[in-house]
């Protein structure tokens, strides 16, 4: 894929990706989201890199092309439209995932919530003199106690999330 390969290619040339982001007049960042494949340089940007690389666009893409000079722009805008659409969609499924995690913590938040309303504190009602029952009975209001101060916060984070999951158009 294109990112693998500009950084092979950048790595086998000795190169950073400081030093090749001065050469093609970009910040480092900008190589670093090319490398990991967060985004893509435009056509006009990779045939500067082609340059800088001293390497064939074609090679950059991971295929051998031997059209004439108008096609490869062509080629190289098709390729382009093709990882960006890939791009697009993974964002999407990482947002749809995101959401429904969220919604299952806000069920399981309000689930929990429920059992502990019917349940109503029966560890208070135990007989407290023998260590074992003693210790589950804390570690059961030490739950208790922090779940009911802490839940709301992440129940209420976890909607605000959720809002924001929702693709803006």
């Amino acid at each position: 894929m294109l990112s693998e390969n500009i950084k092979a290619i950048r790595k086998s040339k000795g190169l950073s990706q400081q030093e090749l982001a001065i050469k093609l007049n970009v910040v480092r960042q900008t190589i670093s989201k090319w490398e990991q494949g967060l985004s893509v340089p435009d056509s006009d940007m990779l045939i500067s890199l082609s340059e800088v690389l001293e390497t064939p666009v074609s090679t950059l893409l991971g295929e051998t092309v031997t059209e004439a000079e108008v096609d490869n722009l062509k080629a190289i805008s098709e390729k382009l439209e093709v990882i960006n659409l890939q791009l697009a969609q993974r964002k999407t499924t990482r947002r749809k995932i995101i959401r429904w995690l969220l919604v299952s913590l806000c069920a399981i938040i309000l689930m929990i919530f429920a059992a502990l309303i019917i349940w109503s504190s029966p560890y208070l009602g135990w007989d407290y003199s023998d260590p074992e029952t003693a210790v589950l009975g804390v570690a059961f209001h030490s739950f208790e106690w922090l779940f009911v101060r802490v839940a709301p916060i992440i129940f209420i984070a976890a909607i605000i999330g959720i809002f924001f999951t929702f693709k803006k158009e």
